[in-house]
């Protein structure tokens, strides 16, 4: 089984310091929180951005502010930015990260549309497009974002167009409300609904998140925590950290003999076209 591949979303577009007041928010705290989770185990940053009253923002130059100061902590780690945003925000404006001077390694690619919460998550496929014509322009690998099946279809024909090259990275986004729920029975149904070969990622939310991790672990996925997607780390206690989720994580996989992967490691495992960096 290849090595288990760790990203970390360390502060999401929704989750606030009264949710968990260790939450960073500006590029410093967020270059400190990666680089704590490099330090326990994390290949990949999914990284969001926030103004400087914490909203959150899509603005380009806020991105390559958190983007060099994470460079400049943890250099070999691989960076992923947004475009997903936050439900409420206009498509232009999701664009932003790409923009960066420094673009990031690579970028999310929600492949579709779907309820999330009260709001619906807009991805029209002409945007889809725009969005992956414009990662490939610039050298970006997308993830693409699975929060419902058909999600999948739509990945699988951008790559039928030569939209979408080879591997597509999936990532498996559950438990959102008014979306795929978290199970074992839909996670297995996703990891099989993919091609032979291309690497998977599991996302779960809340409480969710530890179960689906495990079997991620097992069934030879890749796995996302952090504060983005859940706050605790137990019953009645919040996560001291990020890198205290993904510690947990670690000794997960140790245990259950499965090795963790370094970022040169993870570029090798995703096909990253910076794979010799």
């Amino acid at each position: 089984m290849d090595k288990l591949v760790i990203t970390v979303a360390p502060t999401g577009a929704e989750t606030t310091r009264a949710d968990n007041p260790a939450l960073p928010l500006q590029p410093g705290e967020i270059a400190e929180a990666v680089a704590a989770c490099r330090e326990a185990g994390a290949a990949v940053a999914h990284l969001h951005a926030r103004d400087a009253e914490g909203h959150a923002t899509q603005a380009m130059e806020t991105y390559a502010a958190i983007l060099a100061a994470v460079r400049r902590r943890c250099p070999d780690i691989i960076t992923m930015c947004s475009t997903g945003g936050a439900a409420w925000m206009t498509l232009e404006e999701r664009s932003g990260p790409l923009e960066t001077p420094d673009p990031p390694e690579m970028a999310s690619l929600t492949c579709g549309t779907c309820n999330f919460g009260d709001e619906v998550f807009s991805n029209p496929l002409a945007f889809i497009r725009q969005l992956a014509r414009r990662m490939a322009e610039r050298g970006i690998s997308p993830e693409v974002e699975v929060f419902e099946p058909g999600m999948i279809a739509t990945a699988l024909l951008l790559q039928k167009e030569g939209v979408l090259q080879d591997p597509i990275r999936f990532n498996f986004v559950l438990g959102v409300p008014g979306a795929f729920p978290a199970s074992p029975k839909n996670l297995l149904f996703l990891a099989e609904s993919i091609p032979a070969g291309m690497p998977w990622t599991v996302t779960a939310i809340g409480r969710q998140q530890l179960p689906m991790a495990a079997l991620a672990i097992v069934l030879g996925g890749h796995v996302r925590v952090g504060f983005e997607d859940n706050v605790w780390y137990s019953k009645g206690r919040l996560a001291a950290s990020n890198a205290e989720l993904v510690a947990r994580v670690v000794r997960i996989a140790e245990e259950l003999g499965r090795e963790v992967a370094t970022p040169a490691e993870a570029r090798r495992l995703l096909g990253l076209a910076m794979a010799s960096k």
